[in-house]
Parts: C-alpha cells; structure tokens; sequence
C-alpha cells in the first residue's frame, strides 16, 4: 500500500468536489454516492491498486447525510481515516464510518441553524429588497451573500477536519483508546438511528376501537403503551424486510406505497 501524504492537491479536488452533492442526492441513503464521489481523488492517491480503492470507495457508500456546506469537516477526517488505513493494515475500518454517523447530528444542527436560518434569510431578504425594485443587484447579492461565505466554510473546515483527523488518530492509536471510540461511535450511531425513527417515520393507524361510551385509534392505545411504538415497529419491519430478508429498498417502498394507499382508501391509515 502506497505511504505518501495526502497533499493539498488531492484535498483541494475533493473539497471542489462536494460543490455539487445536492446532484446525487436519493432517498435511500441520501448523500452517500456525493460523499464517495469526493473522496474518489484521495482513494486514487492512498490506493492505487484497483481493488483495494474499489474496497475503500465502497466503506463511503453507506447512509450519509449532513448539510452540503459543512460536509467537507467530514471529508477532511475521513481522508486523514483513509491515510492512516493506508499506512496501517491493522486499522480498524468500521471507525470510519462509525465516525462519519456519530457527527452527522452535530454537523446538521449547527450547519441547518447557520446556512438555512441565518445566511438564507439574510441573502433573501437583501436579495429581494432590491429585486422588488426591479434592480439586477437583487439576484446578484443573493447569490454573493449566501455563495461566498458557504465557498470559504467548505475550504476551512476540509483543512481543519484533516488536520484533526490526523492529530486525533496519532493520538488515540498511541494511548490505545481507539477500541473506546469505536463502541462510543457505536453508540452514539444508535441514538441518532433511533432518534431519526422518532422523527422521521410516521405510522398513523385511524381505525378505532369503541366500548359504545369511549373510542380510541389503534395509534393512541399503541403511544400509550410506548410513545412512537407504531414508528419503531414500521422500522423494524423494514429492518426486517432488507437486512434478513435481503428485499430491495425499493422494492421496500413500493410496498410500503401499496399499505398506504390501501390503508387510507379502507380508512385504517390516516
């Protein structure tokens, strides 16, 4: 395996290139194929043999999604990971991608309530101050104000997260603490898992149940037994269905299209 420091150059293309991973974007696993997609420059360099970048390209093809503009602190650390898995056969791969999902939370938060509830409204407000007046500015400084700023966050935290990268991973192999990182990000991966069930699914079953005084929904005698029980159980259902089953997700989906319809049109989903 090839030893050779990671340069500028090959950090700089992979920065350039998360500038377009809304272009890939899908509902399966979202953002993963943008985040392989710039890590492909750096593979190149740390991999050269087809088959061991081929291996590395794949670890980034799984579930990935954080706002575009801070994705590159991501790349960053994943590219410092890579190096070090380059140098070192016993590296343990998983802390890659266990890493990558225990910072997804952190990143969208901060990176959400900065781009999209400040920036945004900020370039949209000067923007169409002066497009309402009909002025070319408007469009411009729309453009200007949001753009500028999210290009130099890209270019500072891809060089701040390869720097940490780097520095931590020395770090954590020399006190041996890697072990603890790997079941922290574990953990941590499985509380953002279940926290995105919580929020993301939504099971409502209308069908009611009446003793002739009192009548209740499948879905509050189910939230009364465990708040968001019918969400846990759509997911452990696709769980299920696509892990031990090896069903296709989209196979999955349509299915899950077929239920709804059916179940809204007999009046048992609402």
């Amino acid at each position: 395996m090839m030893t050779s420091k990671l340069t500028k150059k090959e950090l700089n293309k992979t920065m350039l290139r998360s500038c377009g991973c809304s272009f890939s974007w899908g509902y399966e696993r979202q953002g993963n194929i943008a985040f392989a997609y710039a890590m492909i420059p750096v593979l190149r360099k740390l991999f050269p043999q087809k088959e061991e970048a081929s291996k590395a390209l794949k670890r980034h093809l799984e579930y990935y999604n954080v706002t575009n503009q801070c994705m590159t602190f991501n790349l960053g650390i994943a590219s410092a990971m890579e190096e070090e898995i380059a140098k070192n056969k016993e590296f343990d791969t998983k802390v890659v991608n266990e890493t990558k999902v225990a910072l997804m939370g952190p990143i969208s938060g901060v990176g959400d309530a900065f781009f999209w509830g400040t920036f945004k409204i900020i370039a949209t407000a000067v923007g169409t101050t002066f497009a309402l007046q009909g002025n070319i500015l408007g469009p411009i400084l729309f453009f200007l104000i949001y753009n500028i700023p999210a290009f130099a966050i890209r270019i500072g935290l891809m060089n701040v997260g390869y720097s940490l990268g780097t520095k931590f991973l020395t770090e954590m192999q020399s006190n041996g603490l890697m072990s603890v990182l790997l079941k922290g990000a574990t953990v941590l991966g499985l509380f953002v898992v279940g926290g995105m069930c919580a929020s993301l699914v939504n099971l409502n079953i209308v069908y009611t149940f009446s003793d002739g005084a009192n009548s209740q929904t499948v879905s509050d005698l189910l939230n009364q037994i465990m708040p968001c029980l019918a969400s846990l159980l759509v997911f452990a259902t696709t769980y299920w269905g696509i892990v031990i089953k090896k069903i296709k997700p989209i196979t999955m989906i349509v299915l899950m299209t077929i239920i709804g319809i059916g179940g809204a049109y007999l009046g048992i989903l609402g």
